[in-house]
């Protein structure tokens, strides 16, 4: 498993990369993992949508189970990434890369500081 130093997790399995206000969110190579073979992803938003934290983002299906997943921090939507619905199978090759789920302008910052760092999700991975 791999889980990055430069990002924050969620307990969801979610990451943020925070860059200049810009907020990119996926899922974790963990939650790609438990998902197995992805088939499906449906976003629940479009760019320019304002949208909060635990809100719903996406639901990805995979071969095994079909998951939920939900925005780590608020604001507004400036991209989602439009090729996953017909390549989901990047979210297995790519969590962390190409795999990303999309890009939001945070209105509200602090909310980072309820996230993990990746130290602290490994073990909470583990611990499970």
């Amino acid at each position: 498993m791999e889980y990055p130093k430069e990002l924050k997790y969620q307990k969801t399995d979610e990451w943020v990369k925070v860059e200049g206000g810009i907020a990119t969110i996926g899922i974790s190579d963990y939650a790609q993992d438990s998902l197995s073979d992805v088939v499906f992803v449906e976003f629940e938003v479009e760019a320019g949508d304002t949208v909060k934290a635990g809100t719903t983002l996406a639901t990805i299906e995979s071969v095994k189970a079909a998951a939920e997943v939900v925005f780590p921090v608020s604001g507004t939507v400036v991209e989602i990434n439009e090729k996953l619905p017909e390549t989901p199978e990047v979210l297995n090759e790519e969590p962390y890369g190409k795999g990303w789920l999309c890009k939001v302008k945070l209105s509200k910052p602090e909310e980072l500081d309820n996230l993990m760092d990746a130290k602290a999700y490994e073990a909470y991975c583990q611990d499970r």
